[in-house]
């Protein structure tokens, strides 16, 4: 087993990049938008590669196409010029193996809590038989740690409630990818800090592989594998930062000298992005 630069086995941070496959590839994508007077170029050269089952985190300033390049990766919105492939395959509108997690709450109002788990399963050209849903929405309820709200419509839960069910909801479909744009960003501290937690759990439970978009350097460190840094606008990868800290997380590591040098260092790319670029 190779070793990492502090001479701890890469077993140990949950790597094993030599026998990983691309799960996400992005090659030279550029974005421009045009409007009847003006021609606005938000990303420019942006390639990144995701492996199968990282955790990645993408970070940069405000308006650098952060979530811009999330919406293309689940096909939601289309490069300019490059190409998106998941699974080697081009991304030519979203699909089943791709799940989608946004900063609103996106649940349906008028259905249950174990209705908006079901949603999907109508969706998935994997045809789920119906026999085996109730099982596979059991489990997700309990994961999520909701089982007593089954029944439980929206507007009776709190904000991290329901964000547990989105997340629920996006994983019983069984997707290959999860895509995250800055889903904890309304949530106060408390509850933003445990459901960081819970998402590290699920991951290393399901194994997805996760891309998630956040402007808090702190939840990119402790959540990520490794952290994409944009420059401004028109974004581009500046910096791929690997995160060598423990596989197994809890908050106290938040504490350590070694998460926050990483913390500082993630946060120093950032502010000379802003000087150079902004």
């Amino acid at each position: 087993m190779p070793v990492v630069a502090d001479g701890k086995k890469e077993e140990e941070y949950g790597l094993n990049a030599k026998l990983a496959s691309s799960k996400i590839e992005a090659k030279h994508v550029g974005k421009v938008y045009k409007g009847k007077r003006s021609v606005i170029t938000a990303m420019e050269d942006c390639s990144m590669e995701v492996l199968d089952n990282e955790f990645v985190c993408i970070v940069g300033p405000s308006g650098c196409g952060k979530s811009t390049l999330l919406r293309m990766l689940a096909g939601l919105d289309f490069p300019t010029s490059g190409q998106i492939t998941v699974s080697d395959r081009p991304v030519t509108g979203p699909g089943a193996d791709r799940g989608m997690v946004f900063q609103t709450y996106t649940l349906f109002p008028w259905k249950t809590v174990e209705e908006n788990i079901a949603f999907g399963f109508q969706y998935n050209k994997n045809h789920i038989p119906k026999d085996k849903q109730p099982e596979i929405v059991e489990k997700y309820l309990k994961l999520i740690g909701l089982e007593e709200f089954r029944k439980a419509y929206p507007k009776e839960l709190s904000g991290g409630m329901k964000q547990r069910v989105a997340i629920a909801r996006s994983l019983a479909n069984s997707p290959e990818v999860l895509l995250m744009d800055e889903p904890f960003g309304a949530l106060d501290s408390q509850t933003k800090a445990s459901m960081q937690l819970l998402l590290r759990s699920i991951w290393q439970k399901e194994k997805p592989t996760v891309a998630f978009v956040t402007h808090d350097i702190e939840e990119a460190v402790f959540l990520a594998t490794k952290i994409y840094v944009m420059s401004a606008r028109p974004g581009h990868i500046k910096e791929v930062v690997d995160v060598f800290l423990p596989y197994d997380r809890t908050l106290d590591l938040k504490d350590t000298q070694e998460f926050i040098q990483l913390r500082r260092y993630v946060s120093s790319l950032l502010d000379q992005t802003q000087l150079t670029d902004g």
